[in-house]
């Protein structure tokens, strides 16, 4: 649509925040009438190179259950959220923000996946913490799974490998709509769902004993039901209250070829496109025709219902979410990534720097994925992952001074803020991690993304006091002038 003016800032309603998920962040992992998950079977890494959220096996699970502490598992330990809320959602109002992303924990809901009856306790939790946010003029931005699911499910039946899944997490984000409806308005479906093509992580289904060609099948497969139950959960949603904005979540993973070779040109765009295939899905409506040949050519055969495709055609989401933290260079000698079960680096950029974790930043990448995405889908667009992990120290005075932390947020924000004068629809911006908590790849405490740093070393030892960081009140002033003041 043609118009002399461009916007020149951010919406007035902007929902500047940040985001976490419960495994990462609540703790109390056997608290509460809570089942266990399979986020809590997943051992910490034995390095900052290994990651360890796909590294599941029968034999490690069936350990994992005989161990009752929180030593080798950092995420039944989170910062203990759980007992903190109050504490951790006061400093999010100080900081003055307007969303709050954050995820219920399926098992504290239905501590086996599929119980007869939602567990009360659960829902007290979440009842008081969305209270507290509401207390606060927080809104709440609400993920139903959140890279974990109950364990009871991947015991009985593989989790998303079997079907009967899709009711299952049906029945939940039904019970939860309803519980929470005119409190929540913000949802979003699955975290980060092309994960599901990394392992178990996404799937919550063992695989480790299978070819590549049956993990890859099998992988899909989960894919397809997560596909259909988020589809359906978005007409339920959309049902029990009007007023609900669904959206789904993709970890972004721009790419750019490695040089002008047409063959590098082509490798990089099948690797887009096997990482835009998600999101074709979830708002498009239907599976896109480049997909048949990848599928065929890597001997993936899909089972699906008669009903599933029109499923996917009524349940279209609100929004898109993503993630994004780097670009990745593809080559054709380095050709499409298949199911390695890690996050996709992909080749060095010489023109970028990195992360203490290798991560490269490159803040006009967001706003190349933000035009890319515009343009694709035309619906409101919400990054609700964006952040910096490094290794946040306290000095004696007490004091943690993260200017890296400060650039990287600043470099990204006005790349958010010309995308907008480009036109986009930028709904929110939720950075990662606004307080320290568990990774997700490895399960560190040591890799911080937080404006509030959290006593606790990777051992689990410490105060578990909060403190302010540098970048705390420099967030805050950003919120306040609604992201004019970035200096």
């Amino acid at each position: 649509m043609y118009r002399k003016e461009i916007p020149e800032g951010f919406p007035e309603n902007f929902l500047w925040g940040g985001a976490t998920a419960a495994n990462q962040l609540e703790g109390a992992w056997n608290v509460g009438g809570k089942g266990l998950t399979t986020a809590e079977v997943v051992k910490k890494a034995s390095s900052r190179t290994e990651l360890s959220m796909n590294d599941v096996t029968k034999e490690s699970i069936a350990e994992a259950i005989a161990d009752k502490t929180d030593k080798l598992y950092p995420k039944r330990r989170g910062i203990d959220f759980y007992h903190h809320y109050k504490e951790d959602i006061a400093l999010f109002a100080e900081m003055g923000f307007k969303a709050f992303r954050l995820s219920i924990a399926w098992a504290r809901i239905f501590p086996n996946g599929d119980d007869e009856v939602p567990n009360e306790e659960g829902l007290e939790f979440y009842d008081s913490v969305f209270s507290e946010c509401r207390k606060h003029g927080i809104e709440p931005v609400v993920t139903l799974s959140h890279y974990e699911m109950p364990l009871a499910l991947t015991l009985r039946q593989n989790g998303w490998a079997d079907r009967r899944t899709i009711d299952a997490f049906v029945r939940y984000a039904e019970t939860v709509f309803k519980r929470y409806k005119g409190v929540v308005k913000y949802w979003m479906t699955f975290n980060e769902i092309n994960s599901s093509t990394w392992g178990f992580t996404g799937t919550g289904a063992v695989d480790s004993d299978l070819s590549t060609t049956e993990q890859l099948n099998l992988r899909y497969q989960a894919l397809h039901h997560q596909f259909v139950a988020s589809a359906r959960a978005v007409q339920i949603g959309h049902e029990i209250d009007p007023e609900n904005k669904i959206g789904c979540m993709i970890a972004r993973m721009q790419t750019y070829p490695k040089t002008c070779n047409p063959a590098d040109v082509r490798a990089a765009q099948l690797q887009d496109e096997l990482n835009l295939f998600f999101t074709d899905v979830q708002v498009r409506g239907e599976y896109p025709e480049y997909m048949n040949r990848y599928f065929r050519e890597n001997g993936i055969e899909l089972s699906m219902n008669p009903e599933d495709e029109e499923e996917i055609r009524k349940g279209t989401v609100d929004y898109l979410g993503f993630s994004y933290y780097m670009s990745t260079v593809t080559s054709d000698a380095s050709k499409v990534e298949k199911a390695n079960g890690n996050f996709a680096l992909g080749e060095p950029n010489p023109y970028l720097e990195s992360s203490d974790w290798g991560w490269q930043i490159d803040p006009i990448g967001l706003r190349v994925a933000l035009n890319e995405y515009w343009d694709r889908y035309r619906v409101p667009l919400f990054i609700v992952e964006n952040g910096l992990g490094a290794l946040d120290k306290m000095d004696e005075d007490g004091h943690i001074h993260d200017p890296y932390r400060i650039d990287y947020m600043k470099k990204h924000i006005i790349q958010m803020k010309e995308a907008i004068k480009d036109g986009v629809d930028l709904m929110g911006y939720t950075m990662w991690g606004p307080i320290d908590l568990i990774s997700a790849s490895t399960s560190e405490m040591s890799k911080r993304y937080g404006f509030i740093y959290v006593d606790q070393d990777d051992e689990g030892n410490g105060t578990l006091k909060r403190y302010r960081k540098d970048s705390f009140y420099w967030y805050k002033k950003v919120i306040a002038s609604n992201g004019e003041d970035l200096d």
